[in-house]
């Protein structure tokens, strides 16, 4: 249950930072430009600590460019669901 809840803890800190972005006045284009760079970042940094951040970082490093954007995109909309 520990990595469901923090999955979700994720998605909601996510969430967050991308309701400030709008609140601030980012358009959904540069929201999705620092997400790509954000998933460049820890896919590069930092050790995935469950399995659907270990999911996401497989998915990140086979992708070439276009698909990082789409994905970025994707995990973008999937917090606000």
């Amino acid at each position: 249950m520990g990595t469901l809840e923090n999955w979700h803890k994720w998605k909601q800190q996510l969430n967050k930072a991308v309701q400030l972005g709008e609140t601030v006045g980012m358009s959904d284009e540069t929201i999705n430009n620092i997400a790509e760079r954000v998933g460049t970042f820890l896919a590069n940094n930092v050790e995935p600590q469950n399995d659907e951040e270990r999911l996401l970082k497989e998915l990140w490093d086979v992708a070439d460019e276009e698909d990082r954007k789409v994905l970025a995109k994707l995990v973008v909309r999937l917090t606000d669901k």
